[in-house]
């Protein structure tokens, strides 16, 4: 068949010779010479354009070779990925500019090395392998290794490789999906997150359930108990005091939820006004002092600055509901012992030069109590941590209180911390900055609206604008004994008619949410008329700004529910004292 094929191009390309022959000028020939002479002469004419001709297609040939060579160098030099050839013991027989890029190295270098330098420790059995497979089946083989650079930067690729006909060495190409990888791990990471906390969720929830209904059934069950008949005055007292406690509990529990919703949400601020601090650790002592020698143990309080020195800028309400959540831990954990708490000025650290340094207050709340493990230390200031905590979980609460106090303390630019030994106690502290009043040296006026114990209320005209028919009841029995007359209306229209048909009204406490017409309207419709009366907002909302909204409404003052006789009577001294 070869010889075929050859006889057919040799009888063409004589063909074309004695076609190109043909088109040339004839030269003259001597009549003299033999036959057999000029049919040599014309024998060789042909033969060398023959080669002529075979000469040009050999250069065109090799044109078109070196065109391809070209071609595939540059396809494979600047192929996006890399592309190389192994020997069976890894050596680098070629490799293309990708892969030298990638390796950070100069190709001329990789040559002749073993890909295996490059291949991370815990990767080589897994290249090994690879290379094993390549050689001894015979088809194409993948795996994932990690590989260090030059720089040894480590990076994760992908490889594949198939055996080369006829050579004993194999062709691979390897793809750089370190980004993919991390893509993949930031997928896995944000869905453990969200299980975590979907389970975080639930456990909440769970946990919700029981903290309210256990007060709720307390108040409920002794609620009911108070409706038997002939009851002792010291049972009636008894049953008082339990409802009164359940409903602490209850508004202790709503009031952390509000708090960290606040904070969650963004609208938890930081009001740095001027602040006595130790007159706050005063009181903060002279509150817990009862509940701790109640429980037969002792509580000390620590202050390490004068009165005029401890006269600083702060947020005073956040700094006292830290303290008052450890402090209420440091007694829920604790069944022996003392409790000591306080601060103490500090020096900022990582500065040399002592004048620069900046100074903080170190607050501190000591305990010895049931301490903390290892384990728990690095998660006990998450949210709702204390629903995982089956060992201790015969402690009430809902696990809010050091996650509301991390959340304060950062906001103040502080940090919190705690040092802790099982069965032995914990210590809690924390910081804020050291700011104090430069710009003046008179002392600190703190303006308050409670106003002496034996302030007298005179006889008052008041109205109660409010919905809920318990909250008006109950209103009117705290308040009733200081005044000659007390109107109830259920809505923010009605509140308005009557105001309207008694302009000697002293006071109105005026509920924010009621139908028709809430609270906000019905005061600015008030304040066209009569600027007189002093008018209170009540709210059950008790969220930043309500009072300012109320204020700029044209209240006069505001109180949250829910209300107490203390605070309800201290609003009205405060106004007709």
């Amino acid at each position: 068949m070869n010889k075929e094929k050859d006889n057919l191009g040799s009888s063409s390309l004589r063909q074309k010779a004695l076609e190109v022959l043909k088109e040339k000028t004839t030269v003259t020939i001597s009549p003299f010479l033999e036959p057999e002479t000029m049919k040599l002469i014309h024998e060789l004419e042909v033969h060398q354009i023959e080669l002529e001709l075979q000469n040009e297609e050999l250069l065109k040939a090799r044109t078109i070779a070196q065109e391809a060579i070209d071609k595939y160098t540059e396809l494979f030099d600047f192929a996006p990925f890399c592309y190389l050839t192994l020997s069976s013991e890894g050596e680098i027989l070629e490799i293309n500019l990708s892969g030298a890029n990638m390796l950070n190295q100069v190709r001329l270098h990789l040559i002749n090395s073993n890909f295996g330098f490059f291949v991370a420790d815990h990767s080589k059995p897994e290249f090994n392998l690879f290379l094993e497979n390549i050689f001894t089946r015979h088809t194409k083989v993948y795996c994932e290794l990690t590989i260090s650079t030059h720089e040894n930067i480590q990076i994760q690729v992908l490889l594949s490789g198939v055996m080369q006909v006829g050579k004993p060495q194999c062709m691979v190409t390897m793809v750089d999906i370190t980004k993919k990888k991390m893509a993949e791990e930031e997928l896995i990471k944000a869905k453990e997150k969200a299980e975590e906390s979907d389970r975080m969720k639930s456990a909440f929830l769970a946990n919700m359930s029981h903290e309210i209904r256990t007060p709720m059934n307390g108040i409920l069950g002794f609620t009911s108990l108070l409706k038997k008949p002939q009851l002792s005055d010291d049972e009636q007292q008894k049953y008082i005091s339990m409802i009164e406690k359940g409903g602490t509990r209850m508004l202790n529990i709503i009031n952390d939820l509000i708090d960290m919703s606040r904070i969650e949400s963004g609208q938890a601020k930081v009001n740095l006004l001027k602040t006595l601090l130790n007159t706050d650790i005063d009181d903060v002592y002279n509150f817990f002092l009862p509940e701790v020698t109640g429980k037969g143990m002792q509580l000390n309080c620590h202050t390490a600055l004068s009165e005029e020195e401890a006269a600083i800028f702060t947020d005073r309400e956040k700094i006292i509901a830290i303290l008052t959540n450890l402090i209420k831990n440091a007694i829920k954990y604790s069944i022996i012992g003392t409790i000591d708490f306080g601060y103490s000025l500090k020096s900022s650290n990582g500065i040399n030069n002592d004048k620069d340094q900046q100074r903080v207050l170190e607050f501190f709340v000591k305990d010895t109590g049931i301490g903390l493990s290892p384990d728990k230390m690095n998660i006990i200031f998450e949210r709702f941590i204390q629903v995982e905590s089956g060992d201790t979980r015969i402690y009430k609460g809902a696990g809010l209180g050091l996650a509301i106090s991390k959340a304060y303390v950062e906001m103040l630019g502080g940090k919190i911390w705690v040092n802790s030994e099982l069965g032995v106690g914990s210590t809690f502290y924390f910081t804020i900055p050291y700011h104090t009043d430069t710009t003046t040296n008179s002392t600190i006026d703190l303006i308050t609206a409670t106003p002496k114990k034996n302030t007298q209320i005179r006889k008052l005209n008041v109205l109660i604008a409010e919905d809920d028919e318990s909250s008006a009841m109950l209103q009117k029995e705290i308040i009733k004994k200081y005044c000659k007359k007390v109107s109830h209306v259920y809505s923010g229209a009605e509140a308005v008619e009557a105001t309207h048909k008694n302009p000697h009204l002293d006071m109105i406490l005026m509920d924010i949410q009621m139908p028709l017409m809430n609270g906000y309207e019905a005061t600015k419709k008030i304040r066209v008329f009569n600027n007189e009366v002093i008018i209170i907002a009540q709210t059950a909302y008790a969220l930043p700004g309500d009072k300012e909204k109320a204020i700029e409404a044209g209240c006069n003052d505001y109180i949250s529910k829910p209300i107490t006789q203390t605070d309800l009577i201290d609003l009205m001294k405060k106004y007709f004292g």
